[in-house]
């Protein structure tokens, strides 16, 4: 399938403006689900909508992109706080994220949510994200560099250039910034790792990702987490569709445990 690679950049700053919005001071973003999840031992989650990337392996695609407009319900920073908190708690969770998509789109927000969590001593956050924004913008992982409980998780799209513009259809400028993301926030002390899809990539080309975050942070290729595609309906529809073919996977219901 042909296709004229778009701006991963413009397109996270193009959601901006329909997935946040500014009330008496609050950022408030919009989100499409709140839950308990197993990920990390058991997590508190705040699924949000829109993301600039539209990955042909994403589960959560129907909400990304092109029908963020249409998607979700509106929450201040202190309603999500709350909520992620009131679910950890009956839970017996320590853990909180946001997910099922761009958590980085309206950093405002992001950082309002994360001020309001630095009150409940009992929760760390992993803040799940492709790295676009905070790698194309310095000031987003200094900003993060305030909160000791936090945690980041990139999430790489491919081991290099070419499988970052395969998978996803943007630029392959995208995964420079998705490298630069993890070299900011190391600079900036914040406590991060580095995930990779690892099921449309060759042996080489991984061992090579390694080495180039090793030249980073040799402790970013040491805990580098891989990912294979969880091959739900709608997901294998779409691989097929584009023609991609994984050459590891895993069923809906064999998913190992993700760990931070």
């Amino acid at each position: 399938m042909n296709h004229t690679p778009y701006d991963p950049v413009e397109r996270h700053r193009l959601l901006e403006r329909w997935v946040s919005r500014t009330v008496n001071g609050h950022f408030e973003r919009k989100y499409w689900r709140f839950r308990a999840d197993r990920w990390y031992g058991g997590v508190a989650t705040a699924d949000c909508v829109g993301c600039g990337l539209s990955c042909r392996f994403c589960w959560a695609n129907e909400n990304s992109f092109y029908n963020s407009d249409s998607t979700g319900f509106y929450q201040s920073p202190q309603e999500v706080a709350a909520r992620l908190g009131s679910t950890a708690s009956a839970k017996g969770y320590n853990q909180a994220r946001v997910s099922g998509g761009e958590p980085t789109i309206s950093m405002p927000h992001l950082l309002q949510l994360l001020e309001r969590l630095r009150y409940n001593k009992s929760l760390n956050f992993i803040l799940e994200t492709n790295g676009i924004l905070l790698g194309n913008d310095r000031n987003f992982s200094r900003a993060l560099s305030d909160f000791r409980f936090l945690h980041v998780r990139v999430s790489l799209k491919g081991c290099n250039e070419d499988d970052f513009e395969k998978l996803t259809g943007a630029s392959s400028q995208g995964f420079e910034f998705q490298l630069q993301s993890l070299k900011n926030l190391v600079d900036d002390g914040v406590s991060c790792h580095a995930a990779v899809m690892t099921s449309f990539s060759s042996r080489d080309s991984f061992l090579q990702l390694a080495n180039r975050l090793s030249s980073i942070d040799p402790r970013l290729a040491r805990d580098l987490e891989t990912e294979e595609v969880i091959m739900y309906p709608r997901v294998a529809k779409k691989l097929r569709a584009f023609g991609l073919r994984p050459c590891s996977e895993h069923r809906p219901d064999n998913v190992p445990e993700r760990l931070v």
